[in-house]
């Protein structure tokens, strides 16, 4: 593990685009803010405060070959793996390019099968026993992948939880559960949701490596997705990794969270924030300077603004398409 950390914390061009990647995840979220506040978007789920550790266990991951199975906060991972920034505000917007559901999801139910993002659904937690299908899929067919899937701490209360852990423990499959605990399920604090001290503590039940690191952190995210990987491939099984940050918004845009937080709390927490962290960090190594986080952020905003832009203009769906993906679609001979 030394020397992984010594050849990422040395390796500027790496650092400098992961850096780009949180930057680039926060400054789409702000923006998807703006336009729910104005009208122009239904709905928003944020990821302010959780892009830190997105970006940093994506960079751990083979985006070539593994799978990702994201949970509806994680913009930070879909971007890495591939998403582009017009696709997200197409989404967004419902519009009829949108390529997780050609407009027919509410946003931030990622899905896009060229870059195996596979498709998430409403109900939480869905996805964890999809991802130890996959793992097993992965084993059975000895191919070298992957497969990553993420959650909300409150999602590791559901039966989907028990059942996907427990199946990828008895079978040591290739797959890292991922818990991002931003210590708020929707309003319940994480007090009131649990009795162990640490989802981590659960992996034991389930026969596999449990470990929790500070979500704040990028290098320790890092480094424990890394691990967790290597592992995996090495059949050595799952791991469960716990991520404790904090979620800097409201659970989403129809959520008051004044009703069960203060705003000494937010702040309080917003000062530990992951990206300023890193931003910070790469300023102290003589990576990133003031100039080149200037233009940075001017390239990210003129990317965001054409995004916008160019989702506000899409046409919806055709009628005609009213059908796709609901019935098998008839192929030409």
């Amino acid at each position: 593990m030394v020397n992984q950390t010594y050849a990422l914390e040395t390796d500027k061009e790496t650092l400098l685009a992961m850096y780009r990647e949180m930057l680039l995840a926060r400054r789409i979220d702000e923006r998807m803010w703006l336009l729910n506040r104005s009208g122009s978007i239904p709905f928003v789920v944020s990821c302010q405060g959780q892009e830190a550790l997105q970006i940093a266990a994506s960079f751990a991951l083979n985006k070539e070959r593994d799978y990702v199975l994201p949970y509806y906060r994680d913009l930070g991972v879909v971007i890495h793996f591939g998403m582009t920034t017009r696709e997200i505000f197409l989404q967004a917007y419902a519009k009829g390019e949108d390529p997780n559901s050609g407009g027919r999801q509410m946003p931030s139910h990622f899905g896009q099968k060229k870059n195996r993002i596979v498709t998430g659904s409403s109900p939480v937690t869905t996805q964890v026993p999809h991802a130890a299908g996959i793992a097993l899929a992965a084993k059975m067919e000895k191919n070298p992948a992957v497969s990553f899937v993420t959650m909300g701490e409150g999602s590791s209360n559901q039966g989907d939880f028990h059942e996907g852990l427990n199946f990828a423990g008895v079978h040591k499959l290739p797959v890292i559960f991922m818990v991002e605990n931003n210590k708020y399920a929707i309003s319940v604090p994480l007090n009131k949701q649990v009795a162990c001290e640490n989802i981590s503590d659960r992996a034991i039940g389930y026969g596999m490596k449990g470990i929790k690191v500070d979500g704040n952190e990028a290098i320790e995210v890092y480094e424990a997705v890394k691990e967790a990987h290597e592992r995996a491939l090495n059949g050595e099984g799952p791991t469960l990794i716990e991520t404790v940050s904090y979620r800097l918004t409201p659970h989403s845009s129809d959520d008051d969270d004044s009703t069960y937080r203060t705003k000494d709390e937010v702040a309080s927490e917003k000062s530990k924030d992951g990206i300023e962290r890193f931003k910070q960090f790469l300023i102290d190594k003589g990576y990133l300077t003031d100039s080149f986080n200037e233009e940075l952020e001017t390239t990210i905003k003129q990317e965001i603004n054409d995004a916008t832009e160019y989702a506000e203009n899409a046409p919806f769906a055709d009628v005609s398409t009213l059908s796709n993906h609901v019935y098998g679609q008839k192929e030409d001979h």
